[in-house]
């Protein structure tokens, strides 16, 4: 064989140049609709024919959002041909999950809506997932990122725990409905998304010291989401259409921040880190976007940023600063601390692999004044 006729691996061979092929992968799964403002529920219908769905709808709400959406969304879908079926969840556990996702397996539908707050809708993104059907998120409130990122949170016989789910195939934000929500929700929600600027630091931390990978995207895309919020914390208050709005765009953002990365790393860090081991010790004390708004306010302290415009923007929004406003006392707060690293130790963040000694933790959360 003549050199023209070689292969271009066999000339790199050749002279001693000879590389693996190039194998990374991964899939990045969007949503394809979002649609968000003042009545867009009525649309709910049409998008869901525009996508190419066939069958009826597992419809996914509670006993308190079917009130509040639910029936009016079954009417919707109804009005385009799809025949609602109706199921009513109970608390976001994996056995309620899996429950409902055998009553819709025997229903034969096509595709699942899930209508409601958070647990809702991580319950209807995880029973699409195991039955590999599309999924359309109608949220009733916009407590956190779940509205569009491809997890969920489940409850299991101790404690909650992160699972993969379905990526929303569409999101129907109506602000009408999410202005209906207590505004304690979404300033949680606010505050959940202002957590991504800690994350993104934690993460770049672990890229370097653990040559965890990194993708610049999605990161740029939450910190873009998080900055959104800063932007426009002192117009996101109680009473106001335009302040669900204003937050609704940076929530779904961050979620899909997620879905660019293939990890919850954008939007997850040492302050989750925090708020889920808080929880752990004060449950049901606060809101998890409110510990996480707290939990961010220290990690930014120990990543030397300006954690006093953080503060002072969850402030402005009415979210909670302070141990007190999170109905816990300082010992929970230092016990959170030190204990936060050893949640995820596969999780590299600014706690390191030891974790705050709590004489740290003490005075971390007395200088910044959360207790």
């Amino acid at each position: 064989m003549s050199q023209d006729q070689l292969t271009h691996r066999e000339v790199a061979a050749s002279l001693g140049l000879e590389t693996e092929p190039f194998t990374k992968s991964r899939v990045m799964n969007f949503p394809r609709t979002v649609l968000a403002g003042h009545g867009v529920l009525t649309e709910l219908g049409r998008v869901c024919a525009r996508l190419g769905y066939g069958g009826s709808a597992a419809l996914i709400t509670g006993p308190r959002t079917r009130g509040i959406a639910g029936d009016r969304a079954g009417e919707v879908l109804k009005l385009q041909g799809f025949g609602p079926q109706l199921v009513l969840g109970e608390e976001a556990t994996l056995e309620e999950s899996q429950r409902l996702t055998e009553e819709i397996r025997s229903k034969h539908c096509g595709f699942v809506v899930g209508v409601g707050g958070g647990s809702k809708i991580d319950l209807a993104k995880v029973v699409a997932a195991n039955l590999h059907v599309p999924f359309v998120s109608v949220p009733t409130a916009a407590s956190h990122d779940g509205i569009s990122s491809p997890r969920a949170s489940l409850r299991g016989s101790r404690e909650a725990f992160s699972v993969e789910a379905a990526v929303p195939d569409a999101i129907v934000a109506d602000t009408s409905i999410l202005m209906g929500a207590p505004y304690r929700s979404l300033a949680a929600g606010c505050a959940d998304v202002i957590s991504n600027l800690t994350a993104v630091l934690d993460w770049r931390l672990a890229s370097r010291v653990k040559n965890e990978e990194f993708s610049s995207t999605g990161a740029a895309l939450a910190e873009y989401a998080a900055n959104e919020i800063l932007e426009h914390a002192a117009t996101i208050r109680k009473g106001t259409e335009e302040s669900v709005w204003l937050a609704i765009r940076p929530i779904i953002m961050s979620g899909i921040a997620m879905s660019i990365a293939g990890t919850s790393r954008p939007s997850s860090g040492s302050e989750h880190l925090f708020a889920h081991a808080l929880e752990r010790i004060a449950p049901g004390r606060a809101l998890h976007g409110e510990m996480v708004g707290v939990g961010t306010i220290m990690m930014a302290y120990l990543h030397g940023i300006d954690w006093k415009r953080l503060r002072d923007a969850l402030q402005a929004m009415g979210a909670p600063v302070t141990a007190e406003e999170l109905s816990v006392n300082r010992s929970d707060i230092v016990a959170a601390l030190v204990n936060a690293h050893s949640l995820r130790p596969e999780r590299y963040t600014i706690l390191g692999d030891r974790g705050l000694a709590p004489e740290a933790a003490e005075k971390l959360a007395v200088t910044t004044g959360v207790a």
